[in-house]
């Protein structure tokens, strides 16, 4: 794993603490960082409910980064309740945004 992808990676694992939020609302189970075209890492975790309105960590990454004034992304690392790595699932990959690269 080159040197932006471990950066992205003990970020991502910094935030990953599963915890529950009340009888129906869980978070931090995943973890996600991407890197900004400006270099800058952003992460998120996964906040899930009963009622599926949660969010997923690849997402709260986003909105983390659109937050702070930026738009285009890098690449894309999520991180596992395991602490494996994975790729984002769906709703990010759907996103539209090329040139994007993914952890596998």
């Amino acid at each position: 794993m080159d040197k932006i992808w471990t950066e992205m990676n003990d970020a991502a694992k910094a935030d990953l603490n599963e915890r529950r939020i009340t009888p129906y609302v869980t978070a931090g189970e995943v973890s996600a960082a991407i890197l900004s075209k400006s270099g800058e890492i952003y992460t998120g975790v996964c906040i899930d409910t009963c009622s599926t309105l949660g969010i997923c960590a690849g997402r709260n990454a986003i909105f983390n980064m659109v937050t702070n004034g930026e738009q285009e992304i890098d690449k894309v690392l999520c991180v596992l309740p395991d602490g494996s790595n994975d790729a984002p699932g769906g709703a990010c990959r759907e996103s539209g945004i090329d040139g994007t690269t993914y952890a596998e």
